[in-house]
């Protein structure tokens, strides 16, 4: 006769969500197991069993907050143009920065500050996360200069690059107690600014004397 191990009795999926509103909250390294096994009404024991370790736990936050978050993104980027799917992702991030019933600011962005060298393989998987984001934005901003809506010679990666250190500033704003209203208001002078960096670069030439 085979014996089979007793069945969890909790919904992995759902505690899951409760340790990543957790880790979101109070960051990677201020979020002890303690606080964890008590938010998720599980033991040390179970927590171990059905996630490995804090660590392990932590990412598979992080990966439920970005699957979360990304539902709707690949729509906005569709937009006619790059400059309104630029402006929509930020108008996007700016209503669930400061979302009723959740932690201000974003996960992605705030998980992990100022850690301990030990835990700096956590602070690398946020990176490489943040760049994902960036690397979208360069891609949609790609794709408008070749559909003609962006200037040819524009640096597409710079452009990201600008607007991802955007929603970086916008979440720790919002984190800081900063208001939808206030947000929104660094996101139209972010896009005031569009014109101005998708352009292409410029060059110098030297003419010879006569």
């Amino acid at each position: 006769m085979v014996h089979r191990g007793r069945p969890r009795a909790f919904d992995r999926h759902a505690v899951l969500a409760i340790a990543m509103r957790l880790f979101w909250e109070r960051g990677y390294e201020a979020t002890s197991l303690a606080d964890l096994t008590v938010a998720m009404g599980i033991s040390t024991s179970s927590l171990a069993a059905a996630f490995g370790s804090k660590e392990r736990l932590f990412r598979e936050a992080v990966d439920l907050y970005v699957a979360r978050e990304a539902i709707g993104n690949h729509e906005v980027l569709a937009a006619k143009t790059a400059k309104d799917a630029v402006e929509g992702l930020l108008r996007r991030a700016v209503t669930r920065m400061v979302r009723k019933d959740e932690p201000t600011g974003c996960f992605v962005m705030l998980g992990a500050i100022n850690t301990s060298p030990e835990n700096r393989a956590i602070v690398d998987y946020l990176v490489t996360q943040r760049r994902a984001a960036a690397e979208a934005i360069g891609n949609r901003v790609a794709s408008g200069i070749t559909e003609g809506d962006v200037a040819e010679g524009t640096d597409a990666k710079v452009l990201a690059s600008f607007y991802a250190a955007v929603l970086k500033g916008m979440a720790l704003s919002s984190r800081d107690g900063a208001s939808l209203k206030e947000l929104n208001r660094i996101v139209d002078c972010a896009i005031a600014a569009w014109d101005a960096l998708a352009k292409p670069k410029q060059t110098t030439t030297c003419r010879e004397n006569s």
